[in-house]
């Protein structure tokens, strides 16, 4: 009971970061150049966290076609995914000072992101070996600017604070089962079920990456972009190491 615990409150935490974001562009103005910075640098730590505690896991559990073969999974899942909503005009693109498209859109786009990610905080669990600090950490920081970015472009736009909280509230709910669901109904599948899960929600996270935050926090904060999402992968390598 205790580890179901563990896997639903490493989901709440991951998805907790987004309505944190919310509620400080909620009361604060926060500077387009202080969250870009931060996008940057969680761009940097999710990249790290993903080819190495990933990427990595998947190979070593499962082998290579089933890691192959999710990493481009995900990959396609989110893209077209995106280019669905895109046609809709419906996606709010993190950061990007466009309108912030329909309520709806911003949901869909905040699952796409976090699901994948939570559900694997929950599968680092399997095996008796604890959440997996790196990957928790990583999501906790490239949530955060997303939830302040967001916010900010909804409150321009006039959306109502009970729809704003609620919208993350329920993204928040939404990680944590995620998690749980990961660490239960995946507990006894097999390795190459479990490796291609890894490696898909990897792949996913890659293409939002390049997709939405590097293009976003550039677009801010270009000229020390690369610096900070250097400085993020750094840190993350070296949570990896120490972990």
């Amino acid at each position: 009971m205790t580890e179901w615990l563990t896997a639903a409150g490493a989901g709440l935490l991951a998805g907790g970061a987004l309505f944190v974001g919310a509620l400080i562009a909620w009361f604060f103005n926060v500077p387009p150049k202080l969250v870009a910075g931060v996008m940057a640098f969680g761009a940097g730590v999710l990249i790290s966290a993903l080819a190495f505690d990933l990427v990595g896991e998947s190979l070593h559990e499962a082998g290579v076609w089933p890691t192959l073969s999710g990493f481009a999974v995900g990959a396609i899942i989110y893209v077209f995914a995106n280019i669905w909503l895109d046609k809709r005009d419906a996606r709010n693109r993190r950061g990007s000072g466009e309108h912030p498209g329909s309520g709806v859109g911003i949901a869909v786009g905040a699952l796409l992101d976090g699901i994948p990610e939570s559900m694997v905080l929950g599968l680092s669990m399997l095996g008796g070996q604890g959440v997996s600090i790196p990957i928790l950490v990583a999501v906790v920081i490239s949530n955060l600017p997303e939830g302040l970015s967001s916010t900010a472009e909804l409150k321009q736009a006039g959306m109502r604070p009970r729809f704003i909280f609620g919208l993350w509230g329920g993204i928040a709910l939404a990680a944590a089962l995620a998690s749980l669901l990961g660490f239960t109904v995946l507990a006894e599948a097999p390795v190459e079920v479990t490796g291609f899960i890894t490696a898909l929600a990897a792949g996913a996270m890659l293409a939002m990456i390049a997709d939405t935050m590097i293009p976003d926090a550039f677009s801010k904060a270009h000229n020390y972009t690369g610096l900070l999402a250097t400085s993020g992968f750094l840190l993350s390598l070296m949570v990896h190491e120490l972990g």
